[in-house]
């Protein structure tokens, strides 16, 4: 029988470690007296609580604002916040147990979409459930998800066209309107079925024009977008020196073996992380979270 290590005798020795409890208990406990927020009779009812957690406790790994919410209120309501404007790839080929680690990685990021390649089952441990709140979308091939995307961005810069033709109409419309003696706008109350209202001072013409400019700038940023393989490559561009564009997918490959050629093929960049020790790559959950947090670095806007 071997002798214990010193240092783990002198550890268990510590009283180390005393964890922190994280979240909450039932609500009759922390908030005693209280009406129940799912309680349809009471003042504070709210139909985003979840009634086990108000019963049991939240101790789920969400953010404080999330305690006792339900599953699909929080995924609304992360839509309802916008998502940022990068989607993650990974290559289920292999069945590696990274795309878990990508996929709560993507949350913690909110990505607007996940999507996982080749084969339907994927190691879910590692996602700790925050699967649940991304929109997980899957494809039968690299060539196929690209595809995909590559159309999606065709359809939104469509989107974006109509939007400034409409607020370029409403520009020219307003713009035919003097203003009365009075300064009172002599624009209507509504607009294209909107309530604007009678407004001084052109309101109405400087939020067309606002509309006209936001709509041109994501035309600008849709047009920008780009497929974007992560891997270390000869020509590929080193990741301390790349500014992403914003609106972009990141494709990211199995442990060891890396992206497919395929995916290589398609991409329109192919950038990779600088490192200084003697291995050739880093783990790849690990890769994608410091991929996806230079975006952040980038374009998020960080309150």
């Amino acid at each position: 029988m071997h002798a214990p290590n010193p240092i783990s005798l002198a550890a268990k020795a510590s009283g180390e470690p005393e964890f922190r409890e994280i979240g909450l208990g039932p609500w009759s406990e922390t908030h005693p007296g209280e009406p129940r927020p799912d309680d349809a009779s009471s003042v504070n009812y709210d139909s985003r609580f979840d009634a086990e957690l108000l019963d049991e406790g939240d101790r789920r790994n969400v953010l404080d604002r999330y305690r006792y919410w339900s599953v699909p209120a929080i995924k609304a309501d992360l839509d309802a916040r916008d998502r940022h404007d990068f989607e993650v790839a990974v290559e289920n080929w292999t069945h590696d147990f990274n795309i878990g680690s990508m996929v709560r990685t993507a949350n913690a990021f909110q990505a607007k979409r996940v999507h996982i390649v080749g084969p339907h089952k994927w190691n879910r441990k590692g996602a700790l459930m925050t699967e649940l709140y991304q929109h997980v979308e899957h494809h039968p091939s690299i060539a196929e998800l690209v595809e995909c995307w590559r159309n999606r961005i065709v359809g939104e810069i469509a989107y974006e066209r109509a939007r400034a033709a409409a607020a370029a109409i409403h520009v020219h419309e307003y713009g035919a309107h003097a203003p009365a003696a009075d300064g009172q706008s002599l624009i209507p109350d509504s607009f294209g079925g909107q309530d604007i209202g009678v407004t001084r001072g052109g309101s109405p013409m400087r939020r067309a024009m606002a509309e006209l400019a936001d709509a041109d700038s994501r035309i600008k940023e849709l047009q920008a977008a780009r497929v974007i393989a992560l891997d270390i490559i000869p020509g590929a561009v080193p990741m301390e020196t790349y500014r992403f564009p914003k609106r972009c997918l990141l494709l990211f490959g199995a442990e060891g073996p890396g992206l497919s050629q395929k995916a290589l093929d398609l991409a329109d960049d192919v950038v990779y992380i600088s490192q200084f020790g003697s291995v050739r790559s880093i783990n790849a959950g690990a890769a994608a979270a410091v991929a996806m947090h230079a975006w952040i670095a980038q374009h998020a806007v960080i309150a």
